[in-house]
């Protein structure tokens, strides 16, 4: 199971594919995504990564939370979030991800804080059709009605649909699909609408409803990661070596070796032909 992203949100578009049908598109923003601290079983319980995005300034990050930072020596960091990972997906820590870790076709789930609408009805917050509108109802038209029973049990139970705060809550959209993604400049486009309100931030990870498509990064994508070279470039690589390959360097002891030989026939000479002799 490879990690997630952290996002934020700017704010929505649109896009027409092949058949210039118009989708609608969230635009998805990840910016300075590192790796803060992993979460292992051995000292935590479970193993998990612990990610970092944007920068923060120092005057605004408490001394416990700079001393977090310097450990991992990363900048400080705006918003703070872990993903389960398993054991092979672990990242080491300070490593930067791209918005490249998803790709396009990708179905994904994200999970944000849904916009607050502040305290309303039944009828607007679950959906109620309310009581008649003619005969009989006066005033109550857009009451919920009866929330109990009679004497037994003579209670509301828990849970009881009735007016209250209506969003700002936790919420997962789940299989979204991945329209396209720019890893240079850190953007993902997500088909349909993602929970939260403009600037806010949401948690990007692989749908667990899906099959995940061949060819994803693992364990995760990292920002200026080369490919690495094919079997053919090998080759043509050692090929190139062999032909440029430099003459051999004489060891110390051969070069040792050398300078006594030198030395034993300092004081001799060799004839070399025609009267000539080489010292």
């Amino acid at each position: 199971m490879r990690t997630g992203l952290l996002a934020r949100k700017i704010g929505m578009t649109r896009m027409f594919d092949d058949n210039s049908d118009h989708l609608p598109v969230t635009v998805l923003q990840v910016e300075n995504l590192q790796v803060v601290a992993q979460r292992t079983g051995d000292k935590d319980g479970y193993t998990a990564l612990q990610l970092g995005w944007g920068t923060a300034k120092v005057k605004n990050v408490g001394k416990a939370m700079r001393g977090h930072f310097a450990k991992a020596k990363v900048e400080p960091k705006q918003r703070l979030a872990e993903f389960r990972v398993t054991e092979d997906a672990m990242v080491d820590v300070g490593t930067e991800l791209s918005a490249a870790h998803f790709v396009k076709g990708q179905f994904v789930d994200v999970t944000g804080v849904t916009v607050g609408k502040g305290f309303a009805g039944a009828m607007k917050r679950h959906g109620f059709s309310g009581l008649g509108a003619s005969h009989g109802v006066s005033v109550n038209h857009r009451s919920l009605g009866s929330t109990g029973q009679c004497q037994d049990p003579g209670k509301t139970f828990k849970g009881k649909k009735m007016a209250g705060q209506m969003g700002n809550v936790r919420e997962t959209i789940q299989n979204l699909k991945i329209l396209d993604t720019d890893g240079e400049r850190g953007l993902i486009l997500v088909h349909g609408a993602v929970p939260g309100s403009k600037g806010g931030f949401v948690r990007v990870s692989d749908a667990i409803k899906k099959t995940a498509p061949d060819g994803l990064p693992f364990p995760a994508a990292i920002k200026g990661q080369v490919a690495a070279p094919t079997a053919e470039s090998d080759d043509a690589d050692d090929d190139v070596v062999a032909d440029e390959a430099p003459a051999a360097v004489p060891s110390a002891e051969e070069e040792v070796l050398t300078k006594d030989l030198v030395t034993e026939r300092g004081g001799e000479s060799e004839d070399v032909g025609n009267g000539e002799t080489k010292e």
